[in-house]
């Protein structure tokens, strides 16, 4: 028999059944919809919806931070509740220069909000980071010097080194996506030769993700996007085996979440 959620929502077919991913998404962003899609292609039973809030432009001015207030996220995060979604995921790396800890808030604060369990690409490749103890960390991104600077910094209070890096000094947010495959291999190519025990790719609007497979195998060093963080770690909050992924980096299949790990 169908059966009805608290809102008379029927439940009781295929389509209904899916686990639903949730991912908040900067509006000038134009990769990390198909790449989050195309990540989980192969996994029949999930699907990915998206909401957008403004964003336009990285920096550390007054006017560009504002972008980020926990209250703009969280009324995106509720529209995407009305779906029926099963976990949230803010797909961006603002947490990497505001600091860990705004994360950790905006994900209590989106759980108090809607009841859905939350999370984001920073505090996903933290934790990826912490289980597999990495650190020394090469850092690469598009941002400019400012921001990575920040990003160095709030890292080394996490005792992660992040001083082998590569930035574009790119204002972004749009014009990030114009960064081509072939450029940020090139980036990645660079901070390996200094031999880090990982590489973290901070953005969600750099073409990395669809590389990362092949890099992982040239230079022989894990490789940790953003993008595929956060989809890492919402397939396991809502209750799927992040190793269903395939071809998108040694991530899902060699790096388990931490309560995946303990058996819980």
């Amino acid at each position: 028999m169908p059966s009805h959620d608290a809102d008379g929502f029927t439940r009781g077919n295929a389509l209904d059944e899916r686990v639903r991913l949730g991912m908040l998404t900067p509006s000038s962003n134009t990769v990390l919809e198909p790449v989050t899609v195309a990540m989980t292609a192969d996994i029949p039973s999930v699907s990915s919806h998206f909401q957008r809030f403004r964003v336009t432009r990285i920096s550390l001015e007054p006017h560009d931070l504002v972008q980020f207030q926990t209250s703009h996220i969280v009324q995106a995060a509720e529209l995407l509740s009305d779906a029926k979604i099963d976990v949230i995921g803010w797909s961006g790396t603002s947490g990497s220069w505001l600091g860990q800890a705004n994360d950790e808030a905006l994900c209590a604060e989106i759980f108090q909000r809607t009841g859905i369990p939350a999370t984001t690409s920073v505090l996903a490749i933290n934790e990826i980071l912490s289980i597999t103890n990495c650190r020394k960390v090469a850092l690469v991104s598009p941002y400019q010097p400012e921001i990575q600077r920040k990003i160095i910094e709030n890292y080394a209070g996490l005792g992660i080194d992040c001083s082998i890096e590569r930035h574009l000094d790119d204002p972004g947010n749009y014009s990030f996506a114009q960064w081509s495959e072939d450029q940020i291999a090139d980036l990645i190519r660079d901070v390996a030769k200094e031999k880090p025990d990982a590489i973290m790719v901070m953005c969600t609007n750099f073409r990395a993700a669809p590389i990362i497979d092949r890099m992982e195998q040239e230079i022989g060093i894990p490789i940790y996007d953003s993008i595929a963080a956060v989809v890492w770690k919402s397939l396991f909050l809502a209750g799927i085996d992040p190793g269903l992924v395939k071809g998108w980096g040694s991530l899902f299949q060699n790096v388990q979440p931490i309560a995946m790990r303990e058996g819980n």
